[in-house]
């Protein structure tokens, strides 16, 4: 679509370099029908651009044009909405990465939403996690276009229907659902819906990459309180089998390891360990169950000694017996 004719120079500069970053290379041709002006005044708006320190490259051939280049240092640049809601959340996640980059990505954020206009403003503040727990995060790949729909329905307090995938992908047959949307929690890589369920009487999480939200019901909903007061921790929480926010396991038990700590404690999660003695480490682990927490110190390949309690001793006597039986 053309730029309206008779543009100020610095609208027009600001249009110029708008299409200068949407494609590699512009004919100074198509640049000029395109800001309606001739290609004399695109070589000067081209010039005061390099004025500014923005890299721009010429480009031979018959279709002789410009294209944006690489710079000494970076320049002012311009994004479309799209744009500016995926650097946001990627600026707001960055504390998840653990790269110590939280007070850069802060202070970055902080510049991009002192720029933003009003419209702009009210979406990207509803991305806010209500938690992050870190983790790999090659599965985070939630669509942002989704996210802001359940985002803006949390910030209406609107109850929210949507269609919700097997871990197959499929959604056949299956009703939709519906949720009172509380928070967004990016917990081990992933970004989660916390939510009450009016029909089930409880607290829901549900993963948002499986999520395809439908048209609003429209109902409005008083928010409540999250059990625990942390919607991380709550969901965390979940991840240990506890269905109340209490960020615990069920399940305790110790063992004195035949690792040095060093070898032990880059695989401990949220356990705990402490040395005793050069090659020896007493390790703190949870879970839901004890067999599964007999398997977990099982996988650190070393010899136990001093288990404790009598439950996980008999865990591991019974998971020998199957292990036994294994062919």
């Amino acid at each position: 679509m053309p730029i309206s004719s008779g543009p100020s120079t610095s609208r027009r500069m600001l249009a110029l370099l708008s299409l200068l970053q949407t494609r590699r290379d512009w004919p100074a041709r198509v640049l000029a029908e395109r800001l309606e002006v001739s290609e004399r005044t695109v070589r000067r708006d081209i010039d005061r651009l390099r004025e500014l320190d923005y890299a721009i490259d010429a480009t031979r051939g018959p279709d002789g044009g410009y294209r944006l280049g690489v710079g000494t240092r970076l320049p002012p640049l311009m994004f479309d909405d799209d744009q500016v809601v995926a650097i946001t959340l990627a600026l707001r996640t960055a504390g998840s990465l653990g790269a110590g980059i939280e007070d850069d990505a802060a202070r970055a954020l902080s510049t991009v939403q002192q720029l933003l206009p009003a419209h702009l403003r009210h979406r990207v503040e509803s991305l806010a996690p209500a938690g992050t727990h870190g983790g790999d995060r090659r599965d985070a790949d939630a669509d942002p276009a989704v996210l802001l729909q359940v985002s803006e329905a949390i910030r209406a307090s609107t109850e929210l229907r949507f269609d919700y995938a097997s871990p197959g992908g499929t959604t056949a047959d299956r009703p939709a659902r519906r949720t009172e949307p509380h928070h967004l929690v990016l917990h081990g890589g992933r970004w989660y819906l916390l939510g009450y369920s009016s029909d089930a009487g409880d607290w829901r999480t549900y993963r948002v990459d499986r999520l395809t939200p439908r048209t609003h019901t429209g109902r409005r909903f008083s928010p409540r309180p999250v059990p625990g007061g942390s919607p991380g921790r709550f969901v965390a929480a979940r991840f240990k089998g506890s269905h109340d926010g209490v960020d615990a396991w069920p399940f305790h038990g110790t063992a004195t390891l035949s690792r040095s700590l060093d070898a032990v404690a880059p695989f401990v999660g949220d356990g705990t360990a402490h040395a005793l003695a050069p090659g020896s480490t007493r390790v703190t682990l949870g879970s839901w169950s004890w067999g599964a927490l007999a398997a977990r110190f099982a996988a650190y390949e070393a010899d136990l000694a001093d288990v404790e309690p009598a439950e996980l001793r008999e865990a591991f006597a019974e998971l020998s017996g199957r292990a036994g039986r294994v062919h």
